[in-house]
């Protein structure tokens, strides 16, 4: 029933945009310089640091900068709202900012504002969403209107990574009258959009911002308008490009990318992104001292198990679709220090049950597997633990309410998704799950001495040594099984002239009509 109303669904599709070719109007976007666009996920805040959704980085790069600027293409370092920058000793580096920038509401970026935001950002009473990403600095000091130095607790050779994508700098005199709260709803930056329209949980109003200075390495915007909409069902982001009152969307499921692909004003590009899948398990028995009774997932066996248990080459193939590859690191393949020298485990479900028998469930026992997004990928990961004995109970809730539930000790196993805010570290991605903060549910000492001394050296060679024995110990521990890359299937409309990249952010600054 449900393959025959997608093909009446798809089949009604395809007569309204057989009708808008007959009438032949002209697609809107172009015509009134408005970019129209749509997210699935409706953001909690637009204060980029109390969000950790793929769409808030989205945003913050189109209305905020950053001191530096990653080329995309070179992952060069650029100074953005700096001038210039450079490492006075390992623990201190100095920025010179530019002058004449202005924030949105006219007043001009100074030293003061990004002494300001950073030690906020740096502080924990603050409690930003993602604290490492900020909490390696010790103190940011003014050395002049135009000039701060950063001062790091410890040698941090990603600093410029983070600084380039993960701190944008906010107007301290605005900031400290509104707060988070204040700011979240209504914010100001220096980036080349600026807010003009807020209806939270439905629409986002950008316009270009005709002061943006000269000199950016993001370039000038050039579309005038970005209209940008919460629209949670897919088929309706599908229905609304098909017919023109859209101009992009992404993260569309392959099959309706596919179909779209055959449209003739739409254009399908599909990427691998740094995202990647993974399952976390109770290696250290968080869960016991909250209430729960018992944790399999405290047996080395019982994560083997599951790791052996899930077809990552069968569900990165034929439900993710694209250019996605199964992981075995709890890494993304390109980020410095990401080794793929670990233990793989390769599809084996009868290697899974022996395993299981010797952990002391030949009959395998019952769990909850709890997951925020891709239901029917989260699907045929239950399919194929239920295969070898695991009966888990697939339990859907939102992003921010199983992260509160995790960091509340309630969660046993879980199907999650990480980005790494775009950052081409490893120190974003598995240093942020198993230094022993809230997310991490291993708490191995020795893994967490190895992360930190590859966190805080300088020299390439000890990082990429200390970060190879960490994940090497992550694997053959099974602390998680990490299941594939995602892809990002961008669709839009053939008037648009737009590059997707590897780390997924799109870059509408750099958009323009053809």
């Amino acid at each position: 029933m449900k393959g025959i109303l997608t093909k009446i669904a798809w089949g009604f599709f395809i007569v309204m945009l057989a009708m808008v070719f007959v009438t032949g109007p002209a697609w809107a976007g172009k015509k009134n310089d408005t970019l129209n666009i749509a997210f699935t996920k409706e953001l909690e805040t637009l204060d980029r640091y109390f969000n950790t959704a793929r769409e808030g980085i989205v945003f913050a790069r189109l209305v905020y900068d950053n001191l530096l600027y990653r080329d995309p293409k070179t992952f060069e370092y650029k100074p953005l709202l700096a001038k210039s920058y450079k490492w006075i000793n390992d623990k201190t580096l100095e920025i010179v900012l530019r002058k004449g920038v202005k924030f949105h509401d006219g007043t001009e970026l100074t030293a003061d504002d990004v002494v300001y935001t950073l030690n906020f950002a740096a502080n924990p009473a603050n409690k930003v969403k993602t604290q490492r990403y900020s909490n390696w600095i010790k103190k940011v000091v003014k050395e002049g209107p135009y000039k701060v130095k950063i001062l790091l607790k410890t040698p941090f050779p990603a600093a410029l990574e983070f600084l380039s994508g993960a701190n944008p700098i906010y107007p301290k005199h605005y900031y400290e009258k509104v707060g988070p709260k204040g700011f979240g709803l209504k914010p100001i930056g220096t980036g080349p959009y600026k807010l003009v329209e807020l209806e939270p949980g439905k629409k986002i109003v950008l316009v270009k911002n005709k002061d943006y200075f000269k000199d950016s390495p993001k370039g000038q915007p050039h579309i005038g308008k970005i209209v940008w909409r919460t629209l949670p069902e897919k088929n309706t982001q599908v229905a609304e490009l098909m017919t023109g009152s859209l101009d992009w969307i992404w993260m569309v499921p392959p099959d309706q990318a596919k179909k779209l692909a055959t449209m003739p004003n739409i254009k399908v590009i599909a990427a691998e992104t740094m995202r990647i899948g993974y399952l976390t398990m109770d290696a250290a028995g968080v869960t016991l001292k909250h209430g729960m009774k018992t944790d399999p997932f405290k047996k080395l066996k019982v994560r083997q198990a599951v790791n052996y248990a899930i077809n990552r080459e069968a569900i990165a193939k034929n439900l993710v679709g694209g250019q996605s590859k199964p992981v075995y690191s709890a890494c993304y393949p390109t980020q410095f220090g990401c080794t793929q020298d670990v233990v793989k485990y390769k599809y084996n479900p009868a290697k899974a049950k022996k395993l299981l028998a010797e952990a002391g469930y030949p009959h395998g026992f019952t769990t909850t597997l709890y997951g925020y997004r891709n239901r029917d990928f989260a699907a045929a990961i239950v399919g194929d633990l239920a295969a070898v004995g695991i009966r888990a109970k697939l339990v859907m809730l939102k992003y921010s309410a199983l992260r509160e539930k995790i960091r509340a000790g309630k969660v046993q196993f879980a199907f999650l998704t990480w980005g790494s805010y775009s950052i081409n570290d490893v120190s974003a991605i598995t240093s942020n799950f198993f230094e022993f903060q809230q997310d991490d549910l291993a708490r191995d000492p020795v893994v967490r001495d190895l992360l930190l001394k590859g966190d805080t050296s300088i020299d390439p060679n000890v990082r990429k040594a200390a970060y190879k024995k960490a994940l090497q110990r992550i694997a053959a521990q099974a602390y998680w099984a990490p299941m594939f890359t995602y892809v990002s299937y961008n669709c839009f409309t053939k008037d648009l002239d737009f590059t997707p990249y590897p780390d997924a952010i799109p870059r509408f600054f750099q958009a323009k009509w053809k």
